[in-house]
This record gives C-alpha cells, sequence and structure tokens, in this order.
C-alpha cells in the first residue's frame, strides 16, 4: 500500500497503536487507494485484517492487478458457488451459468464433498496427489505446504490444462 509492504507498516505501527487502531487505519488507507470494492462484488469482511487474521487464521488478500480486471469487466465477480456441474455452476443466488472453464476461484473451504473432506475442508488425496479431482475440478493452496506447495499444484494443473487443450478442440 502506498508502496510500502502492509505487514511491515503494520508491525511498525502495532509497536504504538492497539490492533484495532492499526485496523482501522489499515481499513481507511484500503478505501482510499482501491476505493470501494464492493461495487464490484468485493465485500470487506466484518473484522479488520489484523483481528480476522489473529481469530481465524485467514490472512485477506487482494491483488490489484486482479482488482484490474475487475474493474475492466476482463473478469466478472460472481456470488458464492452452490455447486460445479458438468458444464457449469449454480450460484448461492439460484442463477445457473456454463461455462468451459473455472480459472480463478478463491476461498478457503469447500462444500464440494467428493473431492474435499468434510472433516477438514481439504483435498481427500494428500499431497502430492491433491490438486485434481474430477471433472477438471483443481485446487491449490490446499497442501498444507505454503507457497512452495502451492506452486507446485499451480504447475502440475496449467500442465494437465494444457494437455486438456491439446486433446480436445473444444479448448480453443
Amino acid at each position: 500500500m502506498l508502496g510500502r509492504s502492509t505487514f511491515g507498516l503494520s508491525m511498525w505501527l502495532l509497536k504504538w497503536l492497539s490492533v484495532k487502531t492499526v485496523d482501522r487505519f489499515l481499513l481507511l488507507a484500503a478505501r482510499l487507494v482501491l476505493g470501494d470494492t464492493s461495487k464490484y462484488g468485493l465485500h470487506r469482511p466484518q473484522l479488520g485484517p489484523l483481528e480476522l487474521k489473529s481469530l481465524s487464521g485467514k490472512t485477506p488478500v487482494l491483488d490489484v492487478g486482479t482488482l484490474a480486471k475487475i474493474k475492466s469487466g476482463d473478469i466478472k465477480v460472481r456470488p458464492a458457488v452452490r455447486r460445479i456441474m458438468e458444464h457449469g455452476a449454480e450460484f448461492a443466488d439460484g442463477t445457473v451459468e456454463e461455462f468451459d472453464v473455472v480459472i480463478l476461484a478463491t476461498g478457503y473451504q469447500s462444500n464440494e464433498r467428493e473431492f474435499f473432506s468434510e472433516k477438514d475442508g481439504l483435498p481427500r488425496r494428500p499431497f502430492p496427489n491433491g490438486w485434481k479431482g474430477r471433472n477438471g475440478l483443481y485446487a491449490v493452496g490446499f497442501t498444507k505446504r505454503g507457497l512452495l506447495g502451492a506452486s507446485l499444484d499451480a504447475l502440475r494443473i496449467a500442465q494437465d490444462i494444457e494437455l486438456c487443450c491439446k486433446t480436445d478442440e473444444n479448448c480453443r
């Protein structure tokens, strides 16, 4: 934010200010820099980023390159996915859309029970094989191996999609 690491800025501010005060500052600064992201379908959590991380372990991340694509309309934000179907998805608001491929889906927990375990929400197949499910369902970042595990998953998925596209004329 403003050319600085928000983590570094947060840690520096926490030397003198409370978590709630630093969170308020971070949220205000984000609003000034990024604008109102809710009009693009990106709603902010009720808690500030530091309190959210402390209570839930979740780290709020927003890639500004992705945000620019959302603002331009190149990426469409949709409501929560109720279910993935063979040729598309049904959303929480009841709408159904067809897709050839879902290439950007975010979240830390899934309700898809064939691929993910109900117990812990992680892929049923352990690392290094937990990245691929049936019918083109992929998962990145569920390996509990940090960025290295996520990057290995992403590479395998990209290679698998490339292989599928080379063998399927509909994938162009």
